[in-house]
């Protein structure tokens, strides 16, 4: 008998499970303990700031992020960066989004392989999924010289075309897209979305929120405790 595929569903992180930005979050702890200095954390709430006060798009604001990031990693120990992380982690790992931890238990449940792709670093990226325990997470890999130093060189984003990872790793596993899900919330998660059979964008920005209505993709926004089927202006929980 052949053996049937498994089904996939397809996440990203920031802003679509996490409530927040994994990324900045672990800059800010690495300020605090003097990994990095001072200069990061305040070049970071600028970039909040401009973002929160309408000076810059979403997008402006993550790419200041993996810049802040860049500049500041060159030297840095690997175990340092593990340890913040695993602490940003753990304070946390409740504050995720209800629709997405609704749907990720769903999924489950029905024998999907769960995997997440995101553009922070994969350090962590790793610890936050060991409290959502997906199948699979991808994270931004920075280069070490074999001592457990960072040169501030990148050698895998996945961020770039998250859509050719996903055909990667389909062919790989043997995994069908048949009744696949896909979720995400900003353009540089279009190239997954357009590959699932259900695809979702979850509080969307503009770039997002623009092709999925064009492509009459199913819009979901949580606000507050409140979450919202834009397609039909439906409350669909609580």
């Amino acid at each position: 008998m052949k053996k049937q595929k498994k089904k996939l569903a397809v996440f990203d992180i920031d802003g679509t499970i996490f409530r927040k930005n994994l990324h900045f979050e672990l800059i800010d702890e690495l300020s605090w303990r003097g990994i990095f200095d001072k200069k990061a954390r305040n070049s970071l709430v600028r970039t909040y700031a401009s973002w929160l006060e309408h000076r810059g798009t979403y997008e402006d604001y993550r790419k200041e992020i993996v810049r802040i990031y860049e500049r500041k990693i060159c030297g840095c120990s690997q175990g340092d960066i593990v340890e913040a992380s695993r602490k940003v982690a753990e304070f946390n790992k409740d504050r995720v989004y209800i629709f997405a931890k609704d749907l990720i238990a769903k999924l489950r449940a029905d024998n999907y392989t769960l995997i997440a792709i995101s553009g922070s670093p994969i350090e962590i990226v790793s610890e936050y999924n060991k409290y959502l325990k997906l199948d699979e997470v991808f994270g931004t890999v920075y280069e070490t010289d074999g001592k457990g130093k960072y040169t501030g060189k990148t050698i895998f984003e996945p961020v770039r075309h998250k859509g050719h990872l996903v055909g990667q790793y389909i062919a790989e596993k043997e995994i069908t897209l048949q009744d696949s899900v896909g979720m995400g919330d900003t353009e540089s998660d279009i190239s997954f979305l357009e590959m699932v059979k259900r695809p979702i964008a979850f509080n969307p920005n503009f770039n997002l929120e623009r092709v999925a209505r064009r492509r009459k993709w199913k819009i979901i926004v949580e606000k507050k405790d409140v979450i919202y089927d834009i397609g039909s202006f439906k409350i669909i929980n609580f």
